[in-house]
Formats: structure tokens, sequence, C-alpha cells
């Protein structure tokens, strides 16, 4: 099967194709992204408006050079599949409606993907992870725990209660004074400096529910950098470290949390597999720390490239091309959706972090 997918959800514009086999193993025929991280860094954050509008500038000719790296056109492919939310609401509609028109044209099957859904299943294309597994999304707009039992079957088994992680390292580094995206400033800064100096909290720790709360650690950092003000560069890099350290201890012990709940749930289940995706997985703190903790916990942990771990096509792609060997397709009035949990039963999370889990 050869797919075709596009991704707009936020501020990549991406197309991909992907080709999967009859024994599920996938090849990337081509993988294009368009980054508007330039645009948004004199704002320190993701203007939806300027968006959108990229999107609409860039979509065509960057789809134009995804098929041409494949080496295929609109008759080669058997699918045409996008994301449909959650996201940006500009920017979803004008990935959904290109997908919609190319697959009317082509007389193609339309997918309309989950962009959630896309980070789940990536691990299977890059490490062949079989069903179920437990995913750690971590992401600007997303932290939750994930059982994912098969495609289009997943259970929620935590979240966070305010701020998403990637939304939190984001803060973290305007508060400092760098650059943005912040999760990479922050790693940077923190690699030269002393995380056990300011003695900051970790929200939940010890909770027996494998939830998150971020804002009292975003506060709790403001608070320390106001105290030593004006602040020098040594003094930006440790707090940078600190705010650092508490995450990477607050995810591990989540994780901890998660993966003893799902082996509970699924005690037959030989080979355990702990998936950290999201833009946040390419953190290197984060992952070394989850490598042990899931090795304690009889798990080995799977992390897709870096690459493929922020947002990008090529999940899309995948993602379709996973429903589609299973007989699924969607009609070309399929909705943009803003929200769109992962597990659609499980019960709202309140607070800003919740994006991930209301409809």
């Amino acid at each position: 099967m050869k797919v075709l997918g596009i991704e707009t959800s936020c501020d990549e514009t991406a197309a991909a194709v992907v080709i999967r086999a009859p024994d599920g193993a996938g090849h990337i025929a081509s993988d294009v992204i368009l980054s508007q991280v330039d645009a948004h860094a004199v704002f320190g954050g993701v203007v939806p408006e300027i968006a959108a509008r990229a999107h609409v500038e860039a979509l065509d000719r960057v789809i134009a050079a995804a098929m041409r790296d494949a080496r295929l056109g609109f008759g080669d492919i058997d699918a045409v599949a996008a994301t449909a939310g959650p996201g940006l609401i500009g920017g979803v509609i004008v990935g959904l409606t290109t997908a919609k028109a190319i697959a009317l044209a082509a007389g193609k099957p339309l997918i309309a993907i989950n962009h959630l859904e896309g980070h789940a299943l990536t691990a299977r294309l890059t490490d062949r992870v079989s069903f179920p597994f437990l995913l750690l999304l971590v992401s600007g707009g997303h932290t939750q725990f994930v059982a994912v039992e098969g495609v289009a079957e997943y259970r929620r088994l935590g979240s966070t209660i305010d701020d998403a992680l990637g939304e939190a390292f984001d803060k973290a580094a305007k508060l400092l004074g760098l650059g943005y995206p912040g999760g990479p400033e922050i790693e940077k800064a923190a690699i030269r400096g002393n995380g056990k100096r300011f003695a900051l909290p970790r929200p939940l720790l010890d909770r027996p529910e494998p939830d998150f709360s971020l804002s009292g650690l975003k506060t709790a950092l403001r608070l320390a950098a106001e105290k030593i003000a004006p602040l020098s560069t040594g003094d930006v890099d440790d707090l940078a470290a600190s705010f650092q350290a508490a995450v990477t201890d607050m995810v591990a012990d989540r994780a901890a949390k998660a993966m003893a709940l799902f082996a509970g749930q699924h005690p037959d289940v030989a080979k355990r597999t702990l998936v950290i995706a999201g833009g946040v997985a390419a953190n290197r703190a984060i992952r070394e720390r989850l490598v042990t903790v899931a090795s304690k916990e009889g798990f080995t942990l799977v992390a897709p490239p870096a690459r493929l771990c922020a947002d990008n096509a090529v999940m899309i792609a995948w993602a379709g091309a996973e429903r589609l060997a299973l007989g699924m397709s969607d009609p070309l009035d399929a909705a943009a959706r803003p929200r769109w949990p992962l597990d659609e039963l499980a019960r709202p999370m309140l607070g800003s972090g919740a994006k991930g889990t209301k409809a």
C-alpha cells in the first residue's frame, strides 16, 4: 500500500509517502517538512493565523516535492491520509481540504487521521512494535499515558491535570529569556547548569494515579528566578537544569506507576514495551532516565528517531496505511476537529493541558 500523508495541525507544513508491505513492514518513500519556526519565534509561540496562512502558501509545493521524491503520481497511490485534528483548526482545515481534493480528483480513499494516533503508531513503523503496548505521549499540547491495544483501540491511563509538558518547557524557556521552541533551549542550557542548585517541587510524586501537574513547577521556577534577579548566564543555566531535573524525576515516577498499571491489566503480555512519542520525546535526559526505569519495571523503551517524534507527515501516512490495511476509510465530508481524544470514553480532565482528553 502506498499512502500519501499530509500534516498541518500546528506550525509544520509536511507531506510524505509511506509504503506498507503485506507483512506489516513499512518503508518511508519520501518525507518533506517545511518549518515555520522562524515566523513564530519573534512571538515566542505559534500564532494560529500566521500558521494557517503559511500552510496555504506552502502546502501545494510540499506535496509536489513529496510525490516527486517518492517517484509517484497521484494515480499510483492507494489512499490519501491527512490530519483531521486535534490541532489549530485553521491549519487542520487547510490540510484536510487539500487531501479531500486530491482523493476526489484521483479517485482514491480519504483517511482522516487523529494526530495523536499518528504519534501512537509511529513505533510500529520504526521498530515493528506489537500490540498491546504502553505509550507516553509528550508534546506541546498533550501529556498522557495510553494503553495502545490495536489500531483505533486506545485506553487512557493517565494525563495532565493542567499544562502539557511541552507547553511547560516553552513557558519556562520564555521566562528565562531563552529562545523558541523552548524544549531544545532548556535542554542545551541544562547541560551547562547545576540541577541541584534550586529545590523545585515534583508535583504528584508517589501518587498512585499516573497523572501530571506542571503549573506549580512553573510557578516555583518563576519565584526562584525573581528572587535572584537580575539573572546571570550561570543563573539561567542552573535554573534550566533544576527545572529539567524536576521534570525528569516526575516523568520517571509517573512512568513507573503507569507501567505497573499496564502490567496489571495485561498480565499475559510477555514482551512489555513503553513507547515515548511527541516532540518532548527528543529530550535526551528524559529518554535516558526512562531507559533505566523501564528496565527496572520489566519493559523495553522504544523511542522513534527525533525527526519522527516531532510533528511530521510520515506518521500520518503510516497511520493511514494501518487503517487502510483493516479496510478503514472516511467520507469526503469528514470534519476537522480542534479537539479529538484518543480515548473518547475517558473522563474529561480539568485544565488547559487536557487538550487531548476532550472531544
